[in-house]
């Protein structure tokens, strides 16, 4: 079944158990995942993999406002944005643990010869496909900054 329809699917299970958190979450990322659909020149339909990307989009909007709310000083709303976090997370894959992201990272770096920091392009363009999903850019690129030694 295709991702898109999932998240409908699970919409309505949502509405008809009056999961409000649930139900808001699922409506905002397909809101979302229709806006990706519609932007450009011309109207289409999104792979799995596109969905994937908004709804990891998503997940990092939640990430980020909560860390704001925090800072701010409002509890209740950061809260609120971490549920979101949680409920977009049961879409997503596994995170990648830091040993696997390093070992990925490693294998990149043997691949491309790599010896220094003006080489993290490279190394970038090859880590990037296999972790897409899976890492968020910063951490990645942090990690391969720490092998680099830059």
């Amino acid at each position: 079944m295709a991702l898109k329809e999932q998240l409908r699917m699970d919409l309505t299970a949502a509405m008809k158990s009056r999961d409000e958190l649930r139900a808001a979450t699922l409506r905002m990322a397909l809101t979302a995942v229709t806006n990706e659909e519609v932007a450009g020149k011309k109207a289409r339909v999104l792979s799995d993999d596109e969905v994937l990307t908004v709804l990891t989009r998503e997940a990092k909007k939640r990430r980020e406002a909560a860390e704001a709310f925090d800072g701010a000083g409002r509890p209740e709303l950061a809260t609120r944005e971490r549920a979101e976090g949680e409920v977009l997370a049961a879409y997503l894959p596994a995170q990648l643990s830091d040993d696997d992201l390093a070992e990925i990272v490693r294998a990149a770096i043997a691949e491309t010869g790599a010896d220094n920091a003006k080489a993290m392009g490279q190394v970038m363009r090859v880590v990037q496909p296999q972790v897409t999903g899976r890492a968020e850019g910063g951490r990645v690129a942090a990690e391969v900054r720490r092998q680099l030694g830059a």
